[in-house]
């Protein structure tokens, strides 16, 4: 409001210097032929005068009934604006703030997943090598009984070698001789012979 009162009154204070110039130099344009600035007649004074104060009234008339509503336009409008641009700097902080807060969780998000993560590959390398050292224990006992039956049945192979040995012997030297020898003397020279040759 202040901007277009002062506008106003700046026109007013123009249009007062023009008229009293136009008064100084009216007999002048006069003399050279503009009888309408002849202020030495009643009828251009009137025309003046009544012009001023008609001017006049419409500056009290704009200044007090237009011009009010106008600048409240004006006044409601920066208002506006200047709340419109609060708003928008509220929302941009709060978004600022969205932003960060959601970089944040996403860091949070990615530390927690790794350590999981971790986590359970110290799990399953744990629960690997325990269960390899099962299977090793178990691969051991294996070995250890199919070691066991295996001497055992070398054991009994050999024990029946022995007996064939000894038949065998027994049968061949009574063939050959026509005498049947003795089976305690031959069953100790098979054993004899199958310890000099490590074979038991």
């Amino acid at each position: 409001m202040g901007v277009i009162t002062k506008t106003v009154r700046a026109g007013l204070l123009a249009t007062v210097c023009g008229v009293s110039l136009l008064a100084v130099s009216a007999p002048g344009a006069y003399a050279t032929g503009m009888p309408q600035l002849d202020f030495a007649n009643p009828l251009v004074t009137g025309q003046v005068m009544w012009g001023a104060i008609i001017f006049f009234v419409f500056y009290l008339v704009l200044s007090k009934a237009m011009l009010p509503g106008v600048a409240r336009v004006l006044h409601d409008r920066s208002q506006r604006i200047t709340g419109d641009l609060e708003v928008a700097r509220s929302a941009k902080q709060d978004a600022d703030k969205a932003v960060a807060e959601l970089q944040q969780a996403r860091k949070d998000a990615m530390a927690e997943a790794q350590a999981h993560l971790q986590k359970v590959l110290d799990e399953e390398h744990r629960a690997a090598e325990q269960q390899m050292q099962e299977i090793n224990a178990r691969l051991a006992s294996e070995i250890a009984d199919a070691e066991k039956n295996v001497a055992a049945e070398k054991a009994r192979a050999l024990s029946a070698l022995k007996e064939i040995a000894a038949d065998t012997t027994q049968a061949l030297v009574q063939r050959l001789t026509g005498v049947a020898p003795d089976a305690q003397l031959v069953a100790q020279s098979v054993e004899s012979a199958s310890a000099h040759r490590s074979i038991i």
